[in-house]
């Protein structure tokens, strides 16, 4: 889903006014849109430690664990973070990557087969330094859905 309209107020309102109870809502529209794909276990981008005080509750969490019961998969939290980073809503394209080189690290060895859930796919490059950690550790294959992506244009 587009990060933009409708998706993007129900994303504005989950994310930073604490509707909490729209993470069942986006979990239905992921499900309605994405074919359940091949995965072991479910898991989901570890929050930042030090911006999750002020949330409360974690996006891509409660959207893994809605997504974990409707797609009948396991919810294991395979990654932790080694450090914190730069919010990467304020960083330009280029630095974003760069931002979350060696951020995450796998805490357990994970399945074959992982499906990562975030939020939103901006650049890639959160989903591209998770999934790196985890096919370090021994992931064949990492999976990323996220409920919206942002378009560039």
């Amino acid at each position: 889903m587009e990060y933009a309209g409708p998706a993007g107020a129900l994303l504005r309102a989950w994310k930073e006014r604490g509707l909490r109870h729209l993470a069942a809502c986006a979990a239905d529209l992921v499900v309605d849109g994405v074919e359940r794909p091949a995965a072991d276990v479910i898991t989901y981008i570890p929050p930042d430690p030090i911006r999750q005080l002020g949330r409360g509750a974690h996006p891509a969490g409660t959207l893994a664990r809605e997504l974990a019961g409707r797609w009948e998969l396991d919810l294991v939290p395979l990654l932790g973070r080694k450090r914190s980073a730069e919010r990467q809503a304020s960083l330009r394209y280029e630095r974003r990557r760069a931002n979350l080189r060696d951020v995450f690290v796998a805490q357990a060895p994970p399945a074959q087969r992982v499906l990562l859930i975030d939020d939103v796919y901006t650049t890639g490059s959160t989903a591209n330094a998770a999934a790196s950690a985890l096919r370090a550790q021994g992931a064949r294959s990492v999976v990323v859905v996220t409920f919206a992506r942002a378009i560039r244009s």
